[in-house]
């Protein structure tokens, strides 16, 4: 693989300012964005004098935890623009959710909350090894969901040229990569794998492709996911970390000199780690759910929001800004199976770990009798498509899940193809357990 590895001089001067700098600079970013949201949003008023609370108690980061919570419900609560802290009329651009949960989650930006999210995105581009004048092939979704568009914006800030292909059409995206050259590609890691499987099928050897970096994200995915992709494309594979709530993508990015867990923009975003049942603080290096306070935004201040990922926060290594463990769960994500808390990504690993079978999988989960238990449905590579072949693989993955997580599960085994495939984020789980 290509050596990335960025020039200092091309960095951002915070990126590797001294951490008593960066402390400073959010204290007083802190401290403008709390009392924004408590001048302009109602909710946030109401919630601080409900918690006695005022933006003049903010006198150390430390006193961020005397604030209360922003949830993701809250968002549905005050659908759709009762969130916003300036004027209808200033916000030059929405973005929502799919709302497949119940309403949409509306957000909306500034022309100044716009420009630094195209100015993060870049600095995110050029954290995984893209510069001015490489081209970058982006797969995101565009329209509502904030991937693509987020994307589009930062690389041609950055000076790069953009692809603008969004999801879908995959014998068109190998195609498109294999005329136009792009340097990277930005895509949810489950669609990089159909974009294999894509390469397989046109009989292409995908080492032979003009890509240097993938900048994956919008999914938690795996270390043995990384290790898969890097091998098959000879290219780095960084991850991009974001959520609409707190901005789109670009909120934390990995540095490709190290790939040792996304970098957060702390000029940007304050992190803190709390304890998913109590809702205290916990020490940096400690597990726990990812809490984050937007420093600049003016079009929708978030305050101490829940973003429901779980990871650690970590100190700098290739920038002055902590880091965060690469993110492999959501705590609305975990399965609790008879008393054991499953993540599909620890059952991803096990796929990737078994032989004969494809890196494709979905788990149901559903009643047997009184009890819930889980099926994971995979497919046989065409090389190990017998009966003979499948059962080992099935004897195989079903001894791994069970020593590796504790679980017993039903496997099944699959000919090539049958799994669904991902056109953009992945459907990992499908629960039709009794809800009697």
């Amino acid at each position: 693989m290509k050596d990335l590895s960025p020039n200092k001089s091309d960095l951002d001067p915070i990126e590797i300012a001294s951490v008593d700098e960066i402390r400073a600079l959010q204290l007083e970013r802190m401290q403008w964005s709390v009392r924004h949201a408590y001048e302009n949003v109602p909710m946030y008023k109401q919630r601080f004098d409900e918690a006695g609370v005022h933006p003049d108690d903010l006198k150390s980061l430390k006193d961020l935890s005397k604030f209360p919570f922003t949830y993701k419900n809250d968002l549905r609560d005050n659908y759709p623009f009762g969130l916003f802290a300036v004027p209808r009329s200033e916000i030059i651009r929405l973005h929502a959710s799919s709302g497949t949960t119940g309403k949409a989650t509306v957000v909306g930006y500034t022309k100044t909350d716009i420009d630094n999210w195209a100015d993060l995105v870049a600095r995110s581009l050029r954290a995984a090894g893209l510069r001015k004048g490489d081209m970058v092939h982006n797969a995101y979704g565009y329209g509502l969901f904030t991937g693509g568009l987020g994307a589009h914006y930062g690389i041609e800030r950055l000076g790069a040229t953009v692809v603008p292909m969004s999801g879908g059409q995959t014998e068109k995206q190998v195609g498109l990569i294999t005329d136009f050259k792009p340097d990277g590609i930005m895509v949810t890691p489950s669609y990089m794998l159909n974009i294999l499987e894509q390469y397989h099928k046109m009989g292409m050897d995908p080492r032979e492709c003009s890509l240097s970096v993938g900048i994956f994200g919008a999914e938690p995915w795996t270390d043995a996911m990384r290790k898969e992709v890097e091998a098959a494309f000879d290219m780095h594979a960084v991850d991009i970390y974001g959520l609409s709530e707190i901005m789109g993508p670009g909120v934390a990015n990995e540095c490709v000199e190290t790939k040792d867990g996304p970098v957060i923009w702390e000029d940007h975003f304050y992190p803190e780690i709390i304890d998913p049942v109590t809702g205290e603080p916990v020490e940096d290096g400690e597990m726990g759910e990812l809490v984050f306070t937007t420093l600049t935004k003016e079009g929708l201040p978030m305050i101490r929001y829940r973003t429901r990922d779980l990871t650690r926060l970590l100190p700098g290594t290739a920038r002055s800004m902590r880091r965060m463990e690469k993110i492999t769960g959501r705590s609305d994500d975990m399965i609790i199976l008879r008393g054991v808390n499953v993540f599909p990504t620890q059952v991803e690993e096990q796929v990737l770990a078994t032989g004969g079978i494809s890196p494709h999988f979905q788990i149901e989960l559903y009643t047997a009798g009184r009890m819930d238990a889980m099926r994971v449905y995979v497919e046989a590579l065409p090389s190990a498509a017998d009966g003979a072949s499948k059962a080992a693989a099935s004897r195989m993955l079903l001894k791994r899940i069970k020593d590796m997580i504790g679980v017993s599960t039903e496997i099944i085994i699959g000919d090539p193809g049958e799994v669904a495939r991902s056109q953009g984020k992945a459907v990992r789980v499908i629960d039709n357990r009794s809800k009697e």
